[in-house]
């Protein structure tokens, strides 16, 4: 890196600790300016970090006070519990971290530092669940799109020191992010638990066998679909088998079988 980025990136990084810092600032000021003597106009959320697929938003925060009976609205300041509202906030399992005040323009903040779900694992016969980044299970059957899904023969044992990796490795690759929509975990003729790659776009199946190297598999992927795929056509081909070491098997689609 050359000296100019590494400027660059203190100065950066800089700017965001300032910017974080007088977000809290400006909180803090307003919890700290509450006027006790008049009555909530409203909760508001608000999401700590990027804001992005945010899993908790304000409906579920309003759900929450209003089965639990904790509307705020409506009340005086000096009788909301906000303590109380943390508590039960808390319990939502995409919730990591809640923080609730009263700021000085008659609302309760709700702030939320959610967990991050990685993968969507759906086993065979048994209901789906998130993994977070820190291998915690979310219960939960809401599907999303955006978040890489695997399916089949799968514990929570394999999901945790298996997928988990897998899915953590996907997230921090650009390229593969934008490329696999699937895990599919099968079991080969020794019983072993193998998986199968479905990219987001077109019907090719990237055979990984065992989860082992699979940055290394995923590399020699990556080396032949910058060098080969203009060449040969990457629609071409059924399947890829990355199973064996410094290998590479091509399967071609029947009808192009002959060319």
């Amino acid at each position: 890196m050359s000296k100019a980025k590494k400027i660059a990136k203190i100065v950066l990084v800089t700017i965001l600790l300032l910017a974080v810092v007088g977000y809290l600032s400006f909180y803090m000021f307003c919890e700290s300016k509450a006027n006790p003597d008049i009555r909530c106009t409203g909760v508001e959320l608000v999401m700590d970090g990027d804001g992005c697929s945010p899993f908790v938003n304000q409906k579920d925060v309003d759900d929450i006070l209003n089965k639990n009976h904790l509307t705020p609205t409506g009340c005086m300041m000096r009788e909301i519990d906000t303590k109380n509202i943390e508590t039960y906030v808390a319990k939502n399992p995409f919730v990591k971290e809640v923080n609730c005040f009263k700021s000085s323009t008659g609302k309760v903040i709700v702030k939320v530092v959610q967990r991050t779900p990685v993968v969507y694992v759906l086993p065979e016969d048994k209901e789906g669940y998130f993994l977070d980044e820190t291998g915690a299970v979310i219960p939960n059957n809401r599907y999303v799109s955006n978040i890489v899904v695997a399916t089949g023969v799968i514990d929570e044992k394999y999901a945790k020191n298996e997928l988990l990796p897998f899915a953590l490795f996907l997230q921090g690759n650009e390229f593969w992010n934008n490329q696999i929509e699937q895990i599919n975990v099968v079991l080969d003729k020794k019983h072993r638990r193998v998986v199968e790659l479905v990219p987001r776009v077109g019907d090719q199946i990237i055979y990984l066998g065992r989860m082992k190297n699979f940055e290394d598999k995923l590399h020699r992927m990556k080396v032949f679909y910058d060098k080969a795929s203009g060449v040969v056509g990457w629609g071409k081909y059924s399947k890829f088998n990355l199973e064996y070491d410094n290998q590479l098997i091509c399967t071609k689609h029947k009808t192009d079988s002959k060319n």
